[in-house]
């Protein structure tokens, strides 16, 4: 943390040139793709308890701990969207209130006809209630596990698998809607049905990627003997399938847009293509091909160092997948310097600060769940 801290200070304080915009467009760019992270998690987590998955079991307090972090990351989001409410910055144009006045230089005729979503008490009702309910769900289920060491037995089991099934309907929703309004709301003008699939999938990968280098780290380091290379098998598949639906999301939505030609959905691309060309198409290869080419053979997702040059080559490009969701709507041409590297760099740090922490706080290894012992001895 405290490098990243002094390569962004020296990167902001050599930048000359709408640093202001480059400042609060790197804040949220990894607020929101660490907070990705843990959210991303939370939903792994509650699809294994949806569906009843034996195999994922001795990982389950590494899933809780990297989805502890969504606390942190809840109050981040929220101390960057008050600073929008209170004009501390501009990120999102649409906050300002002279757009919507039709006597106004400003007044912006798309941006007023979408004045009954975009309008901040209701911006403000839904984050908040996002938030909110994603933090109870985060908490619920840490609370529940804890519990089932103590107790044990298939009741507390049984009702995971409910509060599972509930996070997933609610979350299939706004995982959609939050990111229309955290991020395809900064290009206001532009709109694209497919985008909350795709924000979802990078969200999905990042955690796996994630997860999979963590439970490498650990191993290494002696903890989770009870991991085992069959276990570390089904996290790299889980890493390579998602890489491919975000593939097909990535090229559906360019695609259709680029073939339709509909001016109002193309400037997308266009101010991506025109100032991003290299890093735009670079970013889709990169987390493409390297999976593909590299994780495609069943004992590459096997062997510890291709899963872990895999999955640092596309951790980087999926934080530039976020990037350029944000840097283009807020600053324009491309900036790249010690302020990007040193804002990545704190926030990595503050992350794992907090999962660490949260690892630390209760066994490494579920008691008394039903599939422990078949998790154990999982064999593929």
């Amino acid at each position: 943390m405290v490098i990243g801290l002094i390569a962004m200070i020296y990167g902001y304080s050599t930048d000359h040139s709408e640093h202001h915009n480059r400042f609060w467009a790197n804040i949220f760019v990894n607020g929101f793709f660490y907070f990705a992270i843990s959210l991303g998690m939370l939903f792994f987590l509650a699809l294994q308890y949806a569906t009843e998955a034996s195999y994922m079991v001795v990982l389950k307090r590494v899933m809780e701990a990297v989805s502890q972090y969504i606390f942190v990351g809840a109050i981040i989001l929220i101390l960057f969207f008050l600073a929008g409410t209170l004009h501390f910055h501009h990120i999102y144009h649409w906050m300002d209130p002279n757009v919507y006045d039709i006597n106004s230089d400003s007044y912006d005729a798309i941006i007023a006809g979408k004045a009954a979503y975009l309008n901040q008490p209701f911006f403000w009702i839904r984050t908040l209630v996002y938030l909110g309910v994603w933090c109870w769900f985060a908490h619920r289920f840490r609370k529940r596990s804890l519990l089932e060491d103590r107790e044990g037995g298939v009741k507390i089991h049984f009702k995971n698998m409910a509060i599972g099934a509930t996070f997933l309907v609610f979350f299939a929703f706004t995982s959609s809607t939050s990111a229309w309004d955290w991020i395809m709301s900064i290009d206001t003008h532009w709109f694209s049905t497919l985008f909350g699939w795709y924000v979802f999938s990078g969200m999905w990968v990042s955690a796996m990627i994630f997860l999979v280098l963590f439970v490498i780290y650990l191993k290494g380091k002696g903890y989770l003997p009870e991991v085992n290379e069959s276990h570390i098998h089904d996290v790299g598949k889980w890493m390579f399938a998602i890489s491919f639906l975000w593939t097909y999301l990535w090229f559906s939505q360019f695609m259709l847009i680029w073939y339709s030609n509909i001016p109002e959905e193309v400037t997308y691309y266009i101010d991506r293509i025109e100032h991003y060309k290299w890093l735009f198409f670079g970013v889709f290869f990169t987390n493409f091909l390297f999976p593909m080419v590299i994780l495609m053979a069943r004992d590459a997702k096997r062997q510890i160092g291709y899963l872990i040059f895999v999955g640092c080559v596309i951790f980087i490009g999926h934080w530039f997948d976020v990037f350029l969701m944000v840097t283009p709507g807020t600053v324009g041409h491309l900036e790249f310097g010690f302020g990007e590297i040193g804002m990545f760099i704190g926030f990595l740090g503050l992350f794992l600060f907090v999962v660490f922490r949260s690892l630390a706080k209760a066994p490494m290894m579920v008691k008394n769940h039903p599939f422990l012992e078949e998790s154990k001895h999982l064999h593929i």
